[in-house]
């Protein structure tokens, strides 16, 4: 088989024109950007707003492998399988992270025949929205520390700031660092660091703003740090949220770019799947909603983390409720959660994880129907699609048929690698049916809820933990929150994408535990506040053998590696 590389290379694309056309988008709101991508105006929201609603998809996994599930791919293939059906399908992705891309990844559009293309537009840059979100993000930790420098008239204790600097590279030798070394001239020593661009705030934010004013709104209030006297102090009293508005200004229209057979992606910012909500843009969603039949988004890990947070701060945002939920698992993941492999990225599969042997897919059984239950609590009606590998054996397919249809689920296997929009008919099929029934769909607490109630709750009730451990400083910050008026905020658990729980080393469905949080942060400006439990790099180093090694231009200047 070609590689994805190549398989987008060869590929025939539509002119980006027809694409906007074919979602009736008028020239008036759509920017080319180049010869394959365009950017639509957020005057589409309310130009559109008269038209019939699509039904609403999200695309989540059971606990992943190191590997990954290919939601992604389920995704762009399920967009596709819904042409085959004769639907029109928009598909809304984030945009990948160059870090990742030249970290383990080495691309994220996709795979195989189910690919969104130009790859390579896709992975590199794209429309420059991750450097203008870098740039805002800097400003504004410029902005910090020219403060401290002519005098600190807000008061701020440096000693609690949390704003650092951002960049869209791995590099863990960032993570922790000194600025304002040297003379007087040179700023105000004190100990700061680096996170990737996808875990600033600022990402978060503009995955979640609504109009380019929410944007403005959301930038002010974002908490730099706090006053000796315990007050916030916020970017809006910095004077620098305007100016990080107008870097944002083209960075908060949705990118279109298209599948390999045509289909539209809206592609539209990057969030970090840890510490935020791990899902693309309100805005991209609320254009596409208006523009087909079916948006097929993909929230980011399991069900227990992005689609979680999609249901309970994305949909509360743009007060929209999905109509249905595909729940990705794959034979190997389940045999992962047995307990008896061990998965490490970058190594070959266990030679007897790829035997035939449906007992150890039903031993994993149990984070399958835990993450079904996970997309029940708030009524949505789940799909399992079986993601299928070349190695697989239709006896352990059976096997995870009989395990989600004994729970209730509709399950459909889908080849969308190998095949394509055609071989996620099946899938499309089987999501067309979940989408018709009535929603039940409803957050999974107010957010009158007090914080400590709302982390409990979804301790408790979507990972299983028996309750929740807080540490001093935890609690400590807590108090401090509900007393700035932080209380309403939604809450983001950060925590192991590896387990339901907050132990990577626990697997399946893991009961009898209960969960530690050693610190709160507060993302005011984004609108959530996230517990974390357990170790959370936002700096990503590299590997021994990262993918940067490998991608290069050949002769022609074409760009090689990518995967």
């Amino acid at each position: 088989m070609l590689t994805d590389l190549e398989i987008a290379r060869n590929a025939t694309l539509r002119p980006i024109a027809d694409v906007a056309r074919s979602m009736g988008l008028p020239d008036e709101l759509v920017e080319p950007y180049g010869r394959h991508v365009m950017k639509i105006d957020l005057a589409a929201i309310a130009a559109l707003a008269d038209r019939p609603r699509a039904k609403y998809v999200v695309v989540s996994a059971i606990s992943p492998t190191p590997l990954g599930e290919g939601k992604t791919t389920t995704a762009v293939g399920l967009a596709q399988g819904f042409k085959h059906i004769g639907k029109q399908a928009v598909l809304a992705l984030r945009q990948p992270s160059m870090g990742p891309t030249f970290g383990i990844k080495g691309g994220a559009a996709g795979g195989g025949y189910s690919q969104v293309v130009p790859m390579e537009t896709l992975n590199l840059h794209l429309t420059g929205d991750f450097h203008a979100v870098t740039s805002a993000h800097n400003m504004l930790a410029a902005l910090v520390d020219n403060h401290l420098h002519h005098g600190n008239a807000l008061d701020i204790d440096v000693r609690s700031i949390t704003w650092p600097r951002v960049l869209d590279v791995n590099d863990r030798a960032l993570r922790n660092v000194v600025v304002g070394l040297g003379g007087r001239a040179d700023g105000v020593t004190r100990q700061s660091g680096f996170d990737i661009t996808a875990a600033s705030e600022v990402m978060a934010l503009l995955g979640l703003t609504t109009d380019l004013a929410d944007l403005r709104a959301r930038l002010g209030r974002i908490v730099i740090g706090w006053t000796h006297g315990g007050e916030p102090v916020t970017a809006e009293q910095l004077e620098a949220a305007g100016s990080m508005a107008v870097m944002l200004r083209e960075a908060v229209k949705p990118n279109l770019l298209q599948t390999l057979e045509g289909t539209p992606a809206l592609v539209h910012a990057g969030p970090f799947g840890n510490i935020a909500t791990g899902n693309s843009s309100v805005v991209a969603d609320l254009i596409g909603l208006r523009c087909g039949d079916y948006v097929v988004t993909e929230a980011g890990f399991g069900a227990d983390m992005g689609a979680e947070r999609f249901f309970n701060i994305k949909c509360r945002v743009s007060g929209e409720a999905p109509d249905a939920a595909v729940l990705v698992a794959t034979t190997r993941a389940l045999k992962m959660h047995s307990g008896r492999f061990t998965i490490q990225a970058g190594k070959p599969l266990p030679a007897d994880l790829l035997a035939e042997n449906p007992a150890d897919v039903e031993a994993g059984a149990a984070n399958l129907v835990k993450q079904i239950e996970n997309l029940r609590l708030h009524g949505v009606s789940p799909v399992v699609a079986i993601n299928a590998f070349p190695t697989d054996h239709a006896s352990e397919h059976e096997a995870v048929r009989r395990i989600a249809e004994g729970v209730g689920a509709r399950v459909a296997i889908s080849t969308h690698f190998a095949d394509g929009g055609a071989g996620a008919v099946e899938l499309a099929e089987a999501v067309r049916e979940a989408a018709e029934e009535p929603s039940t769909f409803a957050p999974l607490y107010p957010l009158t809820m007090p914080l400590r109630e709302k982390i409990e709750t979804i301790a408790t009730r979507v990972y299983g933990a028996d309750g929740v451990d807080l540490s001093p400083q935890a609690a400590r910050q807590l108090d401090t929150y509900e007393r700035a008026g932080f209380g309403d905020l939604a809450v983001c658990i950060a925590k192991t994408p590896a387990s339901i729980s907050s132990d990577p080393a626990l697997l399946g469905a893991p009961t009898g535990w209960r969960m530690p949080v050693r610190e709160v942060r507060a993302s005011v400006g984004a609108g959530f506040v996230y517990p974390i439990a357990g170790t959370v790099r936002t700096m990503p180093g590299l590997s021994l053998h990262p993918a940067a090694h490998r991608i290069d231009l050949d002769e022609d200047g074409q760009v090689v590696g990518l995967s």
